[in-house]
Parts: C-alpha cells; sequence; structure tokens
C-alpha cells in the first residue's frame, strides 16, 4: 500500500492519466491530490469527471486549490470572476460545453465537499499553499489562506538546511507537522523541474500548467513519478500555458 501526493493538474487530464499509468497505480494506493484541478489545458471537466470515477476505486482526498474555489463560484452561480477568467477560467468554462446539467451538478457537489486540508495518522499536513497561524492550520483565521498563501513557501527557501527541527531556530508555523506537503507555487520559478524539499516542507507543484510536467511522490519513499511536460500533450494550445 502507497500514498501518493500528487500536484497542480490544471486541466491536464493526459498528464493525469499519464501519471497514473507509469506510477502502476493500483485500488490499493492512496492518492492525495493537492488542488488546482481545473484551469489552463483543455481537459478540466474532463478532469473532475476522471477523478469522480477514480475515487470509486481508490481512497482519495481532494484538496481544494484557488482555481477550484472560482470554477465552484461559477458553476454555483453562473458568475465569471474575471481574474479566473483571465487565468484558466476561459479554458474550463470552455471544457463544459458537452456537460449535461445534473453533470455540472455533480461536479459542484465534488467541489463543495473538499476540504481546505488533511492531516493523515503520522501528523503529515497536506493544504493546497499554506497557512499563517502560528498555532498551526487549526487556529487559521484567514481560510483564504490555504489556498492563497505563498509565505509558508517562501519562509521554507529561505532556511538553513543545518537547522534541525527540534532547534529553537526553527520557524514555529512549522514544527507543528512532521511533514508538510503543498501545491501553488510552480517550483519551475525556481529553475526545478522535480518536487522540491525545503526543511520539512515538500511542494509538488511542478509546473503542469505551464512549461512543466505534472508529479506525484510517494510519500513515505519519497519515489518521483512525472507525467512528461504537459504543453507537449497539449500542443495546439497556446494562451497562458505558453510563459
Amino acid at each position: 500500500m502507497r500514498t501518493l501526493a500528487i500536484g497542480d493538474i490544471h486541466g491536464g487530464l493526459r498528464g493525469l492519466t499519464q501519471i497514473i499509468d507509469r506510477a502502476n497505480v493500483n485500488s490499493e494506493d492512496s492518492l492525495i491530490f493537492l488542488g488546482d484541478y481545473v484551469d489552463g489545458w483543455s481537459e478540466s471537466a474532463q478532469v473532475i469527471q476522471y477523478l469522480i470515477e477514480l475515487s470509486k476505486t481508490n481512497t482519495c482526498v481532494f484538496i481544494k486549490g484557488n482555481h477550484d474555489v472560482w470554477c465552484e463560484q461559477w458553476l454555483a452561480s453562473g458568475i465569471i470572476n474575471d481574474v479566473w477568467f483571465e487565468h484558466g477560467g476561459k479554458e474550463t468554462i470552455e471544457s463544459y460545453d458537452a456537460f449535461s446539467k445534473d453533470q455540472k451538478l455533480m461536479h459542484l457537489h465534488f467541489f463543495e465537499v473538499m476540504p481546505l486540508y488533511h492531516l493523515d495518522a503520522e501528523n503529515r499536513l497536506f493544504v493546497h499553499a499554506g497557512f499563517t497561524s502560528m498555532k498551526g492550520v487549526e487556529s487559521e483565521l484567514h481560510k483564504e489562506n490555504f489556498y492563497f498563501d505563498r509565505t509558508l513557501w517562501e519562509m521554507a527557501l529561505t532556511m538553513d538546511k543545518n537547522i534541525d527541527q527540534s532547534s529553537v531556530l526553527y520557524p514555529n508555523r512549522l514544527k507543528h507537522y512532521s511533514e508538510i506537503y503543498i501545491g501553488h507555487t510552480p517550483t519551475i520559478n525556481f529553475s526545478e523541474d522535480q518536487p522540491m524539499n525545503c526543511g520539512n516542507v515538500w511542494n509538488v507543484d511542478t509546473g503542469a500548467t505551464f512549461t512543466g510536467k505534472l508529479s506525484a511522490i510517494d510519500i513515505d519513499t519519497k519515489e518521483v513519478f512525472q507525467s512528461n511536460r504537459v504543453m507537449g500533450l497539449y500542443p495546439d494550445e497556446l494562451g497562458r500555458n505558453k510563459k
């Protein structure tokens, strides 16, 4: 039995199915998705449908990301957030053209029940972006931080690798958890195409929405599985993904 943490998908169904195949995922594997399933490539609605079906055969946790919040709001109200529309929402709306009202309602429910974070039995935290409370996620006053915050990752990036987690110099915000797994900030921003580890924080967003790959990591062995560069799987698509 394995537990895999999977980074931001952003409508790249072809990358998702590729990584499921390359990791030889079977029904005994648990899968923790770190959010941002939609917006970017052309198959956002198809990604959600695939994940709904996958949850019938595997134990899955679907963390909510900021793009998922925007998509949920659109499915619930029909109101189009201008920022969302310019950052992948247009492609997501188009991906729903062939979906019925009942299917859209099923997807809306899928978004509505997503947790903002997950804690496992080994005190490992899974969250899309981060949190700011020094007391941990249970004390976070602003829930938006779970899917928008970048300060946790920025702090982890600046840490001295020689400082042990038991040290008084280790950031208190990180001490609450044995490990923290996040997405949201692509590692390709730091010239890395693999998941990055800083302190006890693992960033699994390897830039699938832009020029990077989709990644999954076995949280026990730290073995990494990756798709091809997702942009190569959608060669006919242009736009924001070509950054």
